[in-house]
């Protein structure tokens, strides 16, 4: 395969492409380097994948369809795991263009180029926030997605929407995977693991919302990581009985498909600050507050589609997942 990966400098990004890299695949990885966070750790990723062979970068944005279409043509690109996009829930709140310029246009445009350059496969990026208010759990992909609670929600909701449209109208095989709060060594320090880290280890407090009682599917990233690859490798097929009548929110008609993708075990946010303590061996300094806006109190994956359809069983406990991002910390941040 000739992979594009969108967002390769990114957390996800890096470690997918090194391990199609390690799989024998060609990779051509895509990232505009923004400057959302620290720019020196996403150079740093990159040069985690330069040592390869079937390895190049071309740093550009998503949303420059030109752009785009020109690697597409000059690549010969087969498959595409679409990972780049404005992160962030909070960062919503106060800077809403950056999400509609990356993570609705620049989808547009990705989804645009897959259709023209007949790619095999585009898996992309979705998010456990688009169930927002919808507080059955576990949450399954069987269950409606229409109330998110924050912008950043209702883009990855609408990129969903977006990639049914084109699969129905031009056959185009789409897979959404909805991550589920994934953690682990090459992080994004905007995330709270990594931020409770660095306070940790500074001897600053660390902020827990709704008072601490949050509950989350942490997954870790090598998990997650498996799953990118098996369903890259079994593009959507349309569902022979899809019913019309009673319309089933993850499959369709057409070659399209959505996933959860996470831990499929809930673990409160005191637990995981517990954890964190002992792979740090330092104690926090807690501070308590309410739930923010655009947050739910819990998210728990239902796994047992992704698991009937490439045998996908995340493996990594949480106490193994920490400490080897705690390991890597130490090490990158001396």
């Amino acid at each position: 395969m000739k992979i594009l990966v969108t967002g390769a400098a990114g957390f996800i990004g890096m470690h997918v492409a090194r391990r199609l890299l390690q799989a024998g695949h060609e990779v051509v990885g895509f990232d505009n380097l923004n400057a959302y966070y620290d720019v020196g750790l996403k150079q740093a990723r990159l040069q985690q994948l330069e040592g390869y062979s079937g390895f190049r970068f071309e740093r550009g944005d998503i949303g420059d369809g030109r752009a785009l279409a020109a690697l597409f043509s000059a690549a010969g690109i087969t498959h595409v795991v679409h990972l780049a996009a404005q992160a962030g829930v909070r960062h919503s709140l106060q800077h809403p263009q950056s999400y509609i310029d990356s993570n609705l246009n620049g989808f547009a445009q990705v989804l645009e180029c897959c259709r023209h350059h007949a790619v095999t496969h585009l898996v992309y990026a979705s998010s456990s926030s688009v169930y927002g208010s919808n507080a059955h759990q576990p949450f399954s992909e069987h269950h409606p997605a229409d109330h998110p609670l924050s912008l950043y929600a209702a883009t990855k909701r609408a990129n969903e929407l977006m990639a049914h449209a084109y699969s129905h109208l031009f056959g185009l095989p789409v897979t959404g995977l909805r991550f589920f709060t994934v953690y682990g060594p090459w992080g994004r320090p905007d995330m709270a693991y990594f931020s409770f880290t660095r306070a940790i280890l500074e001897g600053r407090p660390i902020t827990l919302f709704n008072q601490g009682q949050m509950r989350r599917d942490f997954t870790y990233v090598d998990d997650i990581v498996e799953g990118v690859v098996r369903i890259l490798e079994k593009p959507a097929t349309p569902r022979p009985d899809f019913d019309v009548q009673n319309p089933d929110p993850a499959t369709s008609h057409a070659p399209w498909r959505i996933y959860n993708i996470g831990h499929h075990q809930p673990v409160p946010l005191e637990q995981f600050v517990a954890t964190l303590e002992r792979c740090l061996g330092k104690k926090a300094v807690r501070e308590y507050l309410p739930m923010q806006p655009g947050d739910v109190a819990e998210t728990h994956a239902d796994t047992a589609d992704l698991a009937e359809a490439v045998g996908y069983v995340p493996g990594t406990p949480l106490e193994e997942g920490i400490e080897r991002f705690v390991q890597w910390y130490r090490g990158y941040y001396a």
